[in-house]
């Protein structure tokens, strides 16, 4: 909690350069290499699971062609029985003299060499027929050690059996072949079926070397290792010759013995696929570096590792460039307000660019000429003068209205209407009340368009069915605030002018909403009337007057141009009355002002009295 206080500090003492770099940083360097890095996380582990789904399909492709290659060798003991000469030799008891048992041998090694070790397409080591005690044999390089104890099988602890042959591994005999090949040996008896008699049993060794060329498809990879080995750990092959015939210990801890797995092997991490033969008793495994998988992406990742960095260190100079470019103009403004702020008015801003920072510069220059004009113009005093108008004006009721009002209150007591007498006094008070007793300079819609209902039903308690009016509002902008007497006076001029030329006189007032924008934040105010209109030529002078200084010097009351004036002086210059009025046909007023609702009103009227405050002062 103390370190990140103490951060939060830091960060915002520190320089707005400092901000820029360490955002950008934060922003951009941070996540691209935090994505790289999960982008290069998740592709090796999807490689690795597709290698891991893929190579042991392959493995137990290759285990069943070796089966099935194994399977085939299940005739060639079988081919004993297609030499009548050798069958003649095995089903003699006893040689009769010592020609005749080297002619039986001659026979049979001859035999065994043509059909064995010749004609196989597999790689024999050695073919032998053990017969009465005696052993027949043919080889292609010297052997020792074939032995038995008696005229069964020397060998009767078999692998595995295939058919009726049995297959030998070579820790399960005492043969040994010069060179030391690792082979297995495939056992069959040779039996004759006439006789039903046991003749002997051959022994055909094969080198497992003819292992290596279906093998070869899995081993395209460089670093990979194979091996076969029974369930007990004994390894019949091994791509690394000097692990053949030792025991791998590990392999009865293999969390499976079909499909893949990850282990550590030798110092790396490596991913083993394994296969169980289904008919031998042995598993063949496949062990790959991981490193290997990712060999492609490490070269993809060091590239991209090296041209991040690349692009790191060009756009952290692009970044510290354009920080100083944003922050010395900055700098630069912020040594001109502290001018300012001391009273120094007549300094010169330099504007470098149009952007924001321009901008704010081209604002401060503006605001600085508006105060030196306003400084000129004595805006204390003028401002005190508004004021002092406006309150004038909130709290006149013109005294021929007066006059006239309670002339017609008489009129009707002596003509004994009692109900016309209560109502023009309920409104009159009403008027008197709303124009006394509330000196805010901001009123709501509602109030405002209360006080004009009531001047108007007056006026025409006065001159009767010589004035109508018809007033047309949206309930849903009567909570907003406007001027106050902003419709009065307007009005006043219609009644005024319009029944001196006209016999009666009709008045329209509408209050809606500007829908000309999307924001609609502005309302419409409209007076109309049908009376006699405005010549050309004084419509003319009447608009210049509001589209000229609206706080100038004025001699006509507080009509028009006084409503104009104070909508100006409130609200700002882009909001003033237009006018449209054609002779014999009527004069439309439309007010525009923004949508201000009570607590905007109340920041207002808040400014006006210090500005008041400040003007006495």
């Amino acid at each position: 909690m103390i370190f990140k206080h103490i951060f939060n500090r830091q960060i915002k003492a520190s320089p707005l350069t400092t901000k820029l770099i360490f955002t950008y940083t934060l922003l951009t360097i941070v996540p691209m290499g935090f994505l790289g890095f999960i982008a290069y996380y998740q592709y090796t582990q999807s490689i690795q699971e597709e290698v891991g789904e893929y190579v042991p399909r392959l493995v137990e492709q290759v285990n069943e062609k070796i089966e099935n290659e194994i399977r085939k060798m299940e005739y060639f003991p079988d081919l004993i029985y297609q030499s009548g000469d050798v069958m003649t030799v095995l089903r003699d008891s006893a040689a009769s003299s010592q020609s005749k048992k080297l002619r039986n041998e001659y026979i049979v090694k001859n035999y065994l060499t043509r059909t064995y070790l010749q004609n196989s397409s597999a790689t024999i080591l050695g073919a032998f027929l053990v017969s009465k005690n005696h052993v027949f044999a043919s080889t292609t390089i010297p052997y020792k050690n074939f032995g038995f104890n008696d005229g069964t099988l020397p060998y009767a602890d078999a692998l595995s059996s295939l058919g009726g042959m049995q297959l030998i591994l070579p820790n399960q005999a005492n043969l040994s072949f010069e060179g030391s090949p690792s082979y297995f040996m495939l056992v069959k008896q040779i039996t004759d079926f006439d006789n039903r008699k046991n003749l002997g049993t051959i022994y055909i060794a094969v080198d497992v070397s003819f292992f290596e060329e279906f093998l070869a498809e899995l081993q395209q990879e460089k670093n990979v290792t194979m091996w076969i080995a029974t369930k007990k750990g004994n390894i019949i092959y091994h791509t690394k010759k000097s692990k053949i015939g030792s025991i791998d210990p590990e392999i009865g801890e293999y969390p499976i013995l079909n499909g893949s797995f990850r282990k550590n092997q030798d110092g790396e991490k490596s991913l083993v696929s394994v296969s169980e033969s289904r008919e031998l008793a042995w598993v063949l495994v496949h062990s790959m570096p991981i490193k290997n998988l990712t060999e492609k992406t490490d070269l993809v990742r060091n590239a991209t590792i090296f041209v991040f960095m690349v692009f790191a260190l060009v756009t952290t100079f692009i970044s510290i460039s354009f920080a100083w470019k944003v922050t010395r103009p900055l700098y630069e403004l912020g040594s001109i307000m502290k001018k300012v702020e001391k009273g120094d008015l007549l300094v010169d801003i330099p504007i470098h660019s149009n952007d924001e920072v321009g901008i704010l510069a081209k604002s401060f220059s503006s605001m600085l000429a508006e105060i030196r004009e306003l400084i000129q113009r004595n805006y204390d005093i003028e401002l005190r003068q508004r004021t002092a108008e406006l309150y004038a004006l909130q709290s006149q009721i013109n005294p021929h209205f007066m006059y006239n009002t309670l002339e017609t209150i008489s009129m009707a007591v002596e003509d004994e209407e009692i109900d016309e007498v209560v109502t023009m006094l309920t409104l009159l008070g009403r008027m008197l009340r709303f124009s006394l007793s509330n000196k805010d300079s901001l009123v709501s819609i509602q109030n405002e368009v209360q006080h004009i209902e009531d001047y108007l039903r007056i006026q025409q308690f006065r001159f009767e069915d010589r004035l109508q009016f018809n007033i047309e509002k949206e309930n849903s902008l009567l909570n907003y605030y406007v001027p106050k007497f902003v419709l009065q006076p307007i009005v006043e001029n219609a009644i005024k002018y319009g029944l001196e030329k006209r016999k009666e006189l009709s008045l329209f007032i509408h209050i809606l909403e500007d829908r000309r924008y999307k924001e609609n934040d502005e309302i419409l105010l409209i007076v109309e009337d049908n009376g006699p209109g405005i010549d050309f030529e004084k419509l003319e002078q009447l608009n210049e007057r509001l589209q000229s200084d609206p706080l100038a010097g004025r001699d006509s009351g507080f009509g028009v141009i006084n409503v104009n004036a104070r909508i100006n002086m409130i609200f700002g210059e882009q909001y003033k009355l237009e006018i449209t009025s054609k002779e014999e046909e009527g004069t439309k007023i439309l007010m525009r002002i923004p949508k201000i609702d009570s607590y905007q009103a109340a920041i207002l009227m808040k400014r006006e009295e210090l500005n008041k405050k400040n003007g006495e002062n």
